[in-house]
C-alpha cells in the first residue's frame, strides 16, 4: 500500500484517478481548492477509510509524508483558465515548485500532468515529444500553455539538479463522465447543446481536427508512467491518435443523441490550433500502452452522464419553483 497525493483530485480527471488508486488498495490524499473541482465528483469516496480530502491551494506549500504525487491541479478549459489568467500561471508554476519541493523533501516520485497545449498551433503532424512547439507567449491562451511549459522546465531542473524522480506526461483532449457541464470544452459543449436541442456552436469552419481520449484510458496511462524506472522521465504523449474534425464530432453527437440541433458557426478564437493529434509511439514502447476505448463507446458513457446531470438540474428547478409558489 502506498500513500498517494493527488492535487486537483476533485476535478474531472483527478476524481477518476483517486477512484482507481483506492481500487488498487492505496491511501489517497485528495488536494483541491475547488476553483474548478467539484465536491460531488468525490462525494462517493468520502468516508472511505483510505481517502482523505483536503481543501488546499497548491500555490501554497503543503506538507505530508507520501510515496507518490500526481500533480494535476490547474484549470484546463479556456473558459476557466482565462477567467483568472494570473492565477492560472501561478497554479502551474508555483504549484509545480511546491509539489517538487515536497517530492524532494520526502524523496518520492512525482508525475506532472502537462498538456498537448505545449505544442501550441503545431507545424508538424502528428505531434511527437521531440517537437518544441509553436506557442504564442503573449496570447490569451498563454497563461495555460506557457504555465505548463514552465512546469515541465521545473521538473527537468529538479530532476537534474536535485535528483527528484519526476515523470512528465502530455495529456491530449480527454472526455468522459464528471466533466463540468459548462467548461467550454468541445465534447461537453456539443453533448449538452444536443441533449437540449439547442444550436451546436462550431468555431471556425469546423475543419480543424482533434483527437479525443476517454478518461479511463488516460488514467491507465498515468499509472503505467508512474511505475516506470526512474530513468524514464518523459515527456510522454498520452492521447488517442484517432483524428476527427470538429464537424464530424458535432454530427456524431447529434446522431447519437437523436437531437434536433442545428450546427451554427462562430469566429475561431485566437491561437486555436488547426490540428491536434498525438504520436503515441513512445507510450507504446515505454509503457506498453495505447487507448482501448473508441470514440463511440466513450461518447455513449458521457452522453448518459450528461443526461442524468440535466435530469437532476431540471428536478432542482421544479423543486425551486414549487417552493417559490410559481
Amino acid at each position: 500500500m502506498k500513500t498517494v497525493l493527488v492535487t486537483g483530485g476533485a476535478g474531472f480527471i483527478g476524481s477518476h484517478l483517486c477512484e482507481r488508486l483506492l481500487q488498487e488498495g492505496h491511501t489517497v490524499i485528495c488536494l483541491d481548492n475547488f476553483f474548478t473541482g467539484q465536491k460531488k465528483n468525490i462525494a462517493h469516496l468520502v468516508g472511505h477509510p483510505y481517502f482523505e480530502l483536503v481543501r488546499h491551494d497548491v500555490t501554497q506549500p503543503y506538507y505530508a509524508e507520501v510515496d507518490e504525487i500526481y500533480n494535476l491541479a490547474c484549470p484546463a478549459s479556456p473558459v476557466h483558465y482565462q477567467y483568472n489568467p494570473i492565477k492560472t500561471s501561478k497554479t502551474s508554476v508555483m504549484g509545480a515548485i511546491n509539489m517538487l519541493g515536497l517530492a524532494k523533501r520526502v524523496r518520492c516520485k512525482m508525475l506532472q500532468a502537462s498538456t498537448s497545449e505545449v505544442y501550441g498551433d503545431p507545424k508538424i503532424h502528428p505531434q511527437v515529444e521531440t517537437y518544441w512547439g509553436n506557442v504564442n507567449p503573449i496570447g490569451l491562451r498563454s497563461c495555460y500553455d506557457e504555465g505548463k511549459r514552465c512546469a515541465e522546465t521545473l521538473c527537468m531542473d529538479y530532476n537534474r539538479q536535485n535528483g527528484v524522480r519526476v515523470k512528465i506526461i502530455r495529456i491530449f483532449n480527454t472526455y468522459g463522465p464528471r466533466m463540468f457541464m459548462h467548461d467550454g470544452r468541445v465534447v461537453s459543449n456539443f453533448i449538452v447543446q444536443a441533449l437540449q436541442d439547442q444550436d451546436i456552436t462550431v468555431y471556425g469552419d469546423g475543419t480543424q481536427t482533434r483527437s479525443f481520449q476517454y478518461v479511463d484510458d488516460l488514467v491507465e496511462g498515468m499509472l503505467r508512467m508512474m511505475e516506470t524506472e526512474d530513468s524514464c522521465v518523459g515527456p510522454v504523449n498520452i492521447g488517442n491518435p484517432g483524428e476527427f474534425t470538429i464537424l464530424e464530432l458535432a454530427e456524431k453527437v447529434i446522431g447519437m443523441t437523436g437531437s434536433k440541433s442545428k450546427i451554427i458557426h462562430k469566429p475561431l478564437p485566437a491561437d486555436d490550433p488547426v490540428q491536434r493529434r498525438p504520436d503515441i509511439g513512445l507510450a507504446r514502447r515505454m509503457l506498453d500502452w495505447e487507448p482501448v476505448i473508441d470514440l463511440e463507446e466513450g461518447l455513449k458513457k458521457t452522453i448518459a452522464y450528461f443526461e442524468e446531470e440535466l435530469r437532476q438540474a431540471n428536478v432542482c428547478k421544479e423543486n425551486n419553483r414549487g417552493k417559490d409558489g410559481r
